[in-house]
């Protein structure tokens, strides 16, 4: 009977780690950052206020108290494991108004 019931045990076990290989394990998507898409910087313009530059980006990421003129836009995506693709924007301002636009919204591997 104790035979029997170790032999059960055994082939549950190896059944469940035959199922367990490295390969066969989901790899989740990791979102990082502000999404920027194209549309997004195309609707940006010189000129424009902070307040604006905001309701069509969103609150930047990054904010330099060394450089209060400048905010930074990153985004990253990582697909299952793959490679992540990256965006970066920086966009400046002179005073209240922005002045210039910077990076590439589009996704770039590094």
């Amino acid at each position: 009977m104790r035979t029997i019931l170790i032999g059960i045990i055994g082939s549950v076990a190896l059944a469940s780690l035959a199922g367990c290989s490295p390969w066969q394990f989901y790899k989740v998507d990791i979102r990082q950052g502000n999404y920027i898409d194209q549309a997004m910087v195309s609707s940006l313009s010189p000129g424009m206020t902070r307040q604006q530059v905001m309701f069509i980006m969103g609150t930047p990421l990054l904010t330099d108290p060394f450089h209060q003129d400048r905010w930074d836009y990153y985004y990253s995506f990582s697909a299952g494991g793959k490679a992540p693709e990256q965006r970066h924007v920086k966009l400046y301002f002179q005073g209240d108004t922005l002045s210039r636009i910077e990076g590439n919204p589009n996704p770039v591997s590094p």
